[in-house]
């Protein structure tokens, strides 16, 4: 996958320097959504090109998180509008029975905050999270306000990435490596912390 991702990053570095944050805001709505690609196609040659003067690193930045939520937006109304009908309805053809699908709603009523906001900031997982959002019936502004968090989050790094190594393969290479890791890692305590929190919190209302 990386090889690839850095075969293409000089021709998506061209594309975005002629077509600016437009092009910025659609490829980041299309990573989001279902035909999910590498957000670091695009927002590390957007800090790059900041690094050029070509670009405006807030315009940029907010082109990217923008897109980014339109982008799981689209994902979160199928999923909502079609998708759990749908499930419902055909779902024990793909081993999803009605009781599995309400578990996902409860889940989600519950602990649908902090899955949208990890789950923006994990690759491979971000694209897709909107989807048992969606499917949960969870709150459209919850959904929009974590989504927003986790997004900005990922697009900065992304783009301070591109900032700080340039045009630089072998460091893009090495500190996106480390970021991405570093960032599961934070994420991997935040939710021990999260659940930890809610263990105790429900033990207390058991005993109240």
């Amino acid at each position: 996958m990386e090889n690839l991702i850095f075969s293409i990053l000089g021709n998506v570095t061209q594309i975005i320097e002629n077509y600016s944050y437009v092009i910025i805001f659609l490829l980041m709505a299309v990573e989001s959504s279902f035909i999910p690609f590498p957000s670091e196609l695009v927002m590390i040659p957007a800090g790059y090109l900041v690094t050029k003067g070509k670009l405006s690193f807030t315009y940029a930045l907010l082109s990217g998180i923008l897109g980014s939520i339109i982008g799981a937006l689209v994902n979160y109304h199928l999923a909502r509008t079609i998708g759990f009908k749908f499930l419902y309805k055909y779902g024990k053809f793909f081993f999803i029975s009605p009781s599995k699908l309400d578990k996902i709603e409860k889940f989600f009523l519950k602990h649908g905050s902090i899955s949208t906001f990890s789950g923006r900031l994990i690759p491979g997982v971000r694209q897709y999270i909107s989807l048992p959002a969606g499917l949960a019936n969870m709150s459209h502004n919850k959904f929009i306000f974590f989504t927003f968090l986790g997004s900005s989050i990922w697009v900065a790094i992304l783009m301070i990435v591109g900032v700080i190594c340039g045009n630089n393969e072998v460091l893009i290479k090495t500190n996106l490596r480390l970021i991405t890791l570093s960032t599961i890692a934070l994420m991997l305590v935040l939710i021990s912390i999260y659940v930890i929190y809610h263990r105790r919190k429900d033990k207390l209302t058991k005993v109240i």
